[in-house]
Formats: structure tokens, sequence, C-alpha cells
């Protein structure tokens, strides 16, 4: 059972980050652990007030603005997350790039981006411990847990919001190196096959291809190396679906290595007797243009051991 406490009243001078929000948006990313129909219940009834005044969700905070929020129940936070903690620790390792804006991290293989579902932290819980003084740092997008590679991270609400603003134009470049089975078709250098995201009663995602129902989705393919057991792939993603890649190597007869969803047990088992036990699926490069600077910075991440030794093993065509 949740534990909850209660409160108080609190009034909040709105600070230069923050301009341009929504008071929905912002009452939410504030308050973690109310639901949201709670927070909008309050903006409803007129108890949370800005300048003294009634306010509707959609209100956008302004300079100056002082937004009184009433008193409020709310789960408790677990604990916080111990930057004593190995795991945590070796997250400053696999920093590649900040400065006071953001944060490229090469996500290792394993850890999900944040908690929940039984996890007590994730990447973002983590880095938030290791850099207490970033009050607002955000993951920009997310990678799945057992993806490795370059993820993004915002230090600043105006940071993410121009990063976001990239991703909806498709100007952030991500690239995938992926081994996969068989031998890819040269032909193969673009894969649009629409998916459809399930949820299963355990709560598990599966994603399908699903010609009525799927939405548009299309991931480019080139060749890195052909080998006797595969073949190593650089996937770009042009949209962004849950699986995307996992799903769009599969349906073409090319599962990922190591792949306990969308795989194929002989070539995992293969891949296995080799040494390899987790998906080989890595962000390789980000380009994006700095928010701040507006130059355009393209961070590569190494790939990690296992996925090194994998390929050593591997003998090419």
């Amino acid at each position: 059972m949740t534990d909850e406490i209660k409160l108080p009243v609190q009034i909040v001078e709105i600070e230069p980050d923050f301009i341009g929000q929504r008071i929905d948006n912002f009452l939410l990313a504030r308050l973690k652990g109310v639901p949201k129909s709670v927070i909008y219940r309050v903006l409803r009834k007129g108890e949370v007030r800005v300048n003294k005044k009634r306010i509707k969700p959609e209100y956008k905070l302004q300079q100056g603005d002082v937004v009184r929020i009433p008193p409020i129940t709310v789960a408790t936070q677990a604990e916080p997350v111990s930057v004593k903690l190995s795991l945590v620790k070796n997250l400053e390792q696999h920093i590649l790039f900040e400065d006071n804006d953001l944060i490229v991290l090469n996500k290792p293989s394993g850890m999900a981006v944040h908690g929940g579902s039984g996890l007590q932290f994730g990447v973002i819980e983590a880095l938030r411990a290791l850099r207490p003084l970033a009050k607002h740092l955000e993951l920009v997008h997310r990678l799945d847990r057992d993806t490795s590679g370059c993820l993004l991270i915002a230090k600043k609400r105006s940071v993410l919001t121009h990063l976001h603003e990239q991703l909806r134009n498709k100007t952030v470049e991500k690239k995938y190196w992926a081994l996969v089975a068989g031998d890819w078709d040269n032909k193969v250098r673009k894969v649009t096959e629409p998916l459809k995201k399930n949820t299963l009663q355990s709560g598990e995602r599966v994603v399908r291809v699903d010609e009525q129902d799927g939405k548009p989705s299309e991931t480019r393919f080139r060749i890195l190396q052909r080998y006797q057991q595969g073949t190593l792939v650089e996937a770009f993603p042009v949209t962004g679906r849950t699986h995307q890649i996992r799903v769009h190597t599969a349906c073409k007869g090319h599962p990922i290595a190591c792949d306990d969803k969308y795989g194929d047990n002989v070539f995992t088992a293969q891949m296995q007797q080799l040494g390899l036990n987790r998906l080989f699926l890595h962000a390789k490069t980000l380009s994006f243009m700095h928010p701040m600077s507006e130059t355009t910075l393209r961070i590569e991440a190494p790939l990690d051991e296992a996925l090194e030794q994998a390929l050593s093993k591997l003998t090419r065509k």
C-alpha cells in the first residue's frame, strides 16, 4: 500500500524557465504522485489561483506570475536514490557529453530509462541523484531497457521544449547498429510496415505489423558488414514507434540477436554460445542542433565490451 501525505498550501513564483508552460503541465510535473484527475479537478473548481484569479487548464504561465496551489494529498516519494550505489556511480563514466543545458549518456543495456513497474529507479532518477543542482533534468526521448547507446537528457525546460520540437520536425538523427540473423538483402533499404502497439494482460507491450490499424512507420537500413552467422546493419528510424527497429527487422525475416520478444531462438542460441547475452541493438550516433549554441552536435557512443567481443568472434564474409 502506498503511503500518502497532505501538502500544505504552496505559493510559487514562476521562474523564467517555466514562462509559456501550460498551468496543467506545470502542476503535473510539480505534483508527482498526484493523479491527473485530481489536478484537473482542483483547476476546474478554481482552487488553483494565478495572481489570485481563477484560470483554465490551458492558461500559459507568464513572467512574474504567482501561483497558489491548494493543500493536496500526494503519494510519498520512494527513498531517494543513493549516489553510493555502484550502478549509479558507474553512470558517471557513461556520460559522452555534458554542458549547462544537456547530457548525452551512453545508456548501459539492462537499465531502464526510468523507475516504475517494480523497478526502484532508472537512468533519470540516478542522474538526478548525481546532479542534485540540476533541478529540471528530464528525458528528451527513450530507449528500450535492453538497448544501449545515445540517450539525450535536458537540464532545462526551455532546452527540453526546443529538442522536442526538433524531434517533431524530424531533424534529430538517430542511427542504431543491430546484428541480425541471415543475409540481409541489398535491395531492402527501407521498411515501411505500419505498426500497432498491443498491451497484454500482464502489462507487457508487444508490437505487431498491422496493415489496417497500424501507425505509419519507416526505418532505413544500410549494410555495415556481412558475416557467416548474420549481418551487421545500421538502422535509421524516420518515425519513432515503440520497438520499431526490432519489429521491422523481424518482419523481413532478420530478427535481432538475443531479442527475447521478436527474436529467433536458433539464432539467439547460436549467439549465446559465442558469449552474447544481451540484445544486439545499440544507439550508435545522435545528431541534433544544440538549442543554445545552435551548432550541430554529432555524438557517437562506443559499443560495450559484450557487443565488441561478439563481433570479434564472427566470421567475416
